[in-house]
């Protein structure tokens, strides 16, 4: 017995379903398709095997895209391989893309049916799909399905992204229309103004001119000596120019009211601009085409080689095309013609418009056609395939349509293809080699640049960074200029008098420079060994009464003038040793003063 499973893509996910013995299924068509619309009766056809969901709507976007070109994505070989029995010839699996149903058959070995019932079932899947799988709603199912197309779409406009002929082909179409338009648009200003200037039409054979004389003449009474120098360049001819003024001078042409003037001014102007604007749309054409296929414009021109990518719809299409397609390729109505009365077929068609055939004899037209289509041909392909877009190829295979030319006409033997093609490998190496140092310079400016802006901003960072601590510096010493005032004003108020402190602290080494030269010259003899011994004999020695009470007098002014200057550099127990030594210094001195008195 077979099995028969269907296989179900839907923007959420790949479905697996099982369905009853092929037998049934297919001698019961009839009855199918009715209970496709009923829900109760297809469940008892149909029963859902297995439901792989996408885990994002990229992953969603890659199946279907693997999908559409016939790959069997992973997800669906990890499905298929899971689920389906692992006997191969007992499994049929309903597909409803021919495509992936071969790439299946191929790859996995299941077989693969379509078309028939399973096309019926599928429809039958597709309107009951939101039911057979828990937690889906047919609101999300239209959200996951109408997601997915629009990435879809976008991706297959964005597949073509690097060409861009989609451009050149709007443009020569509008060319196209142009010409169409200026050449209607110029024949009614000729028409319309030769009424009053009817001698104009034969001087002047373009339109463009014939339009800017138009609106720059006006009234042909007006026209005067003055005006041939203007005359003169716009017609780029001083024998045309004094043609105009004398057929002016004796015109045939009726009067003209000045508010037909205005009219057939304001029309011409129309017309001017548009022609301008058919240069710069030339112009622009003319950039895109040594963009896009560089070879071909320069083979048979910007104009021809746009018209075949345009009507081969593009430029991979015209690579895929034969030779033979491409000589006759804008002729499709006289080759249909042809053979439908057996006549004779076209020898060319958009390809005629080349300088090469028309300057070709009448018997020669034919053969150059052919050859300058085969040489179409390769510079599209060179064009359409080659990661380096140059030159280099159309050129000589302009060289080559050349060579047989002058061949038809002189007899003169052409060089062999091989040769040339390989002096064109070289020199498109060379020119690759080139645009790679152009680009490679061009890189390197730009890294400089970089560089320089990075090292800017790194500069300016670290000077921002190094002004905040400053600033977080000094606001942290304004604090401490304020604690080192503070233990100064209190022994000011304990002392005698505050007014005398303050003028006699900064007078105290002028007016004891003794005491203090004395205090130096101790504080140099004195070694570490020696500052102990003072001080254990310190209190062994008892000096004199006055002597003490001078000290004692003396002493706290220096206490207070040592204790404020050491109090930023020394702290804690430091502190007491340096206040004990200093007056053990200060007592010894006067000690000395009083035993010398």
């Amino acid at each position: 017995m077979v099995l028969l499973h269907v296989l179900f893509e839907h923007a959420v996910g790949y479905a697996l379903l099982a369905l009853k013995e092929v037998e049934e299924i297919s001698l019961l068509l009839p009855q199918v398709e009715e209970c496709v619309l009923n829900l109760g009766k297809f469940h008892n056809i149909v029963r859902l095997v297995a439901f792989c969901p996408f885990a994002s709507s990229q992953v969603a976007l890659e199946n279907a895209n693997a999908v559409s070109e016939g790959v069997v994505h992973e997800d669906l070989r990890l499905l298929l391989e899971t689920h389906l029995p692992s006997k191969k010839k007992k499994v049929l699996l309903g597909v409803g893309d021919p495509k992936i149903g071969a790439a299946i058959q191929e790859e996995l070995g299941y077989n693969c049916q379509t078309g028939g019932v399973i096309a019926e079932i599928l429809r039958g899947v597709r309107l009951h799909f939101h039911n057979l799988v828990k937690g889906l709603t047919d609101l999300s199912a239209c959200k996951a399905q109408l997601g997915l197309g629009h990435s879809y779409s976008r991706a297959k406009v964005k597949f073509n992204v690097n060409r861009v002929d989609n451009m050149i082909i709007q443009s020569i179409s509008l060319l196209d229309q142009l010409d169409k338009d200026i050449n209607t648009f110029s024949m009614r200003v000729r028409e319309w103004y030769g009424y009053h200037f009817p001698e104009l039409v034969k001087i002047i054979n373009d339109n463009a001119t014939y339009c800017r004389l138009a609106q720059f003449i006006g009234n042909r009474r007006e026209l005067n000596e003055d005006k041939l120098e203007k005359l003169e360049e716009l017609t780029m001819d001083g024998a045309k120019a004094k043609a105009i003024l004398d057929a002016s001078r004796s015109s045939m042409g009726m009067d003209i009211s000045a508010i037909d003037l205005i009219n057939i001014e304001s029309f011409s102007s129309r017309v001017v601009s548009l022609s301008e604007y058919r240069q710069s749309l030339h112009t622009y054409l003319r950039s895109k085409m040594s963009q896009v296929a560089p070879s071909l414009s320069a083979l048979i021109g910007e104009a021809v080689g746009a018209r075949l990518i345009a009507h081969a719809g593009s430029l991979t299409n015209l690579a895929k095309y034969p030779a033979s397609t491409v000589q006759i390729l804008g002729a499709e109505k006289a080759l249909f013609r042809a053979l439908k009365t057996r006549g004779n077929t076209p020898k060319y068609g958009l390809i005629f418009h080349s300088t090469f055939i028309g300057r070709a004899a009448a018997k020669n037209k034919g053969r150059i056609s052919r050859y300058l289509a085969n040489k179409c041909s390769i510079a599209s392909r060179i064009d359409c395939f080659s990661e380096v877009p140059t030159s280099v190829f159309g050129e000589k295979l302009r060289e080559q349509v050349e060579e047989r030319l002058s061949f038809y006409e002189t007899g003169e033997i052409p060089r062999k293809n091989l040769d040339v093609m390989k002096e064109a490998m070289v020199q498109a190496e060379e020119a690759a080699a080139e645009m790679a140092r152009k680009l490679e310079k061009q890189e390197k400016k730009r890294l400089k640049k970089e560089k320089k802006r990075l090292a800017a901003l790194a500069l300016a960072s670290s000077e921002n960074s190094s002004s905040t601590p400053e600033e977080c510096e000094e606001i942290s010493e304004r604090p401490k200029k304020k604690k080192k005032q503070k233990p100064q004003e209190t022994p000011q108020e304990n002392g005698m008098e505050d007014p005398s402190v303050s003028v006699f602290k900064p007078k105290k080494k002028k007016s004891f420079p003794k005491e203090e030269l004395v205090s130096s010259d101790l504080e140099e003899t004195a070694g570490s060994g020696s500052l102990p011994k003072r001080k254990k004999s310190f209190p062994k020695e008892e000096p004199v009464s006055d002597a003490e009470e001078a000290a004692n007098r003396s002493i706290p002014k220096k206490k207070r003038k040592f204790s404020s200057k050491e109090e930023p550099l020394s702290s804690g127990p430091e502190e007491a040793v340096g206040s004990k030594s200093s007056s053990s210094k200060k007592k010894k001195k006067l000690q000395k003063f009083s035993q010398e008195d």
